[in-house]
């Protein structure tokens, strides 16, 4: 399927009645524009046509799904069903991510790694809402009390993750699929519980907000097999954050490359 095929496979799906669609071939993305509500979300389509190479149409109904319960979160808070008594969580993203909405507003953020930042949303149930300065404003919340509320949640979050070995080396995968699975590499605890179970190096990858990898790497073949795993995640998530992985060393987060069968870290590579 090409770009011009799945915009046209969308407008069967989210009709042109509802919506306009705008699509710029040079930065490869599709900006939706609710003609009622007047607001409008940007999609990157790479990453859709990944994923329909290995779902099919079921990553399509994947897609459709997100944005009609992004357009209702939109509708609720325009309507004043937003309110700080939700549940706020904590969210990553890359360091590419834009800082202001569509609106203007600067969304709260947090300095996480040189490749990731923390973003705070509100729980929708089935979606999540950024916040950003002008809805701490009309609510009377601070930041900081925001930050709090969100390391709480993520620590109240149930972990569970599935095993996979290879070459010796062993993968957890964290995909409980509540959208925050990313989130959970801010769950110190968490970290130090894995740590204790880890005999070789501990790297933690992020490559999509759906998922979290942390590794045991006893030998070269691991860091291969990470860098492969971690950019197949990374091309076909929903929200990409990061294809570069961190050793996880003394509560510290070291960017690593991997490259030719050699692991390099940011600090040995500009010595």
């Amino acid at each position: 399927m090409k770009a011009l095929e799945l915009v046209r496979h969308l407008k069967t799906k989210l009709s042109e009645d509802i919506y306009t669609y705008d699509y710029n071939r040079e930065t490869n993305k599709l900006r939706l524009t609710h003609k009622e509500i007047g607001k409008g979300i940007e999609i990157s389509i790479p990453p859709i046509l990944a994923k329909y190479e290995m779902k099919k149409e079921v990553a399509i109904n994947e897609v459709v799904y997100t944005i009609n319960e992004t357009f209702q979160a939109m509708e609720k808070e325009m309507a004043g069903e937003i309110d700080p008594s939700l549940s706020v969580y904590p969210v990553i993203r890359s360091t590419s991510f834009p800082l202001k909405s569509n609106e203007g507003n600067r969304f709260i953020t947090k300095d996480h790694t040189a490749e990731t930042r923390v973003y705070y949303a509100v729980d929708l149930g089935k979606t999540y809402r950024l916040l950003d300065e002008k809805m701490l404003l009309e609510w009377k919340v601070r930041e900081t009390e925001v930050r709090e509320r969100a390391l709480f949640q993520v620590r109240k979050l149930e972990n569970h993750y599935k095993i996979d070995e290879v070459a010796g080396n062993t993968f957890y995968f964290f995909n409980n699929n509540d959208g925050y699975d990313a989130s959970r590499i801010l769950n110190e605890s968490l970290l130090k519980d894995m740590k204790k179970q880890i005999t070789g190096d501990m790297t933690i990858s992020v490559p999509h907000q759906d998922v979290m990898i942390i590794g045991d790497i006893r030998n070269e073949t691991g860091y291969d097999v990470l860098a492969q795993m971690t950019m197949h995640f990374f091309t076909v998530g929903t929200v990409p954050i990061t294809s570069l992985s961190f050793i996880y060393e003394n509560g510290d987060l070291e960017p690593i490359f991997i490259m030719a069968k050699n692991r390099v870290s940011k600090e040995n590579e500009e010595k």
